[in-house]
């Protein structure tokens, strides 16, 4: 049983991978172009069924129009026999009288045999003509529908195309979508930000770093000028500072007041 069991799975399994490679591999428009062609094979089998079925219909009519044809002709020649013989009997020859009237009965025996033939034959006559009215009906049923189908094979194949074109647009739109960020325009444009952020960093370090040079330089002239007042101050000189001179330099707010008031 479980042998069976593990057989009948692996038999399914393979049976839907195949059915699976089968659907992946259809092509609408070979699958329909196959089926409009097998539907044409089919109805050209089909005309020569009805066409060999009416030529066995033709058959049967003319060999029931030649025993009618016949049996109008044995009962011509049976008349004329009768004539004949009745000419004969009135000029008193009794002997060709009788073989011509023994001819007429000939004659009409060979009339009622076509006619019987000819009367066998309508029944199968008229049950061939209604066969052959019913292949032609079908027949032509066949090529309407052939016709039907043709028609929405045309129209699937043009919905196909045009859903494909759709599909073919929609994937390259979708390729260049701005606002999609996993795009290669997503991409570029995440990449030059990067790019455009490392030299704004890159602006404010440089002017940082300017920054810090002009204050050391501010630095330095206050200091410059601290000194130059001191030397005047030794030199007995006015301390008073100049206009337009910096104002007092910030390093004296390190000194203790308690040293000024030791002055």
């Amino acid at each position: 049983m479980v042998k069976q069991s593990i057989f009948g799975r692996i038999a399914q399994l393979a049976k839907a991978n195949i059915n699976s490679l089968l659907d992946n591999a259809e092509d609408p428009q070979k699958m329909l172009d196959q089926m409009v062609r097998d539907y044409t094979n089919n109805i050209a089998e089909a005309e020569s069924a009805v066409a060999q079925t009416i030529g066995n219909l033709r058959m049967l009519e003319d060999d029931y129009n030649e025993d009618i044809k016949n049996a109008r002709d044995w009962g011509n020649k049976a008349l004329a026999a009768s004539r004949k013989a009745d000419e004969f009997r009135a000029g008193g020859d009794a002997a060709d009288a009788e073989k011509f009237d023994n001819l007429a009965k000939v004659a009409l025996q060979r009339q009622m045999a076509a006619e019987s033939e000819a009367k066998g034959a309508e029944p199968s006559i008229a049950s061939q003509r209604e066969v052959v009215d019913k292949l032609k009906t079908g027949l032509d049923q066949m090529k309407n529908k052939l016709n039907q189908l043709t028609s929405k094979r045309n129209e699937l194949v043009a919905r196909s195309k045009t859903a494909a074109a759709q599909s073919q647009v929609h994937d390259a739109i979708k390729s260049i979508d701005f606002m999609d960020p996993t795009s290669e325009v997503g991409r570029f444009e995440e990449k030059i930000r990067r790019e455009e952020a490392k030299v704004r960093g890159q602006q404010e370090l440089a002017a940082s770093s300017l920054d810090a040079q002009f204050n050391q330089l501010e630095d330095l002239g206050e200091q410059t000028e601290i000194e130059a007042r001191l030397a005047a101050l030794k030199a007995g000189g006015n301390s008073k500072p100049a206009l337009g001179a910096g104002s007092p330099a910030s390093s004296e707010s390190t000194l203790d007041e308690a040293d000024f008031d030791k002055l």
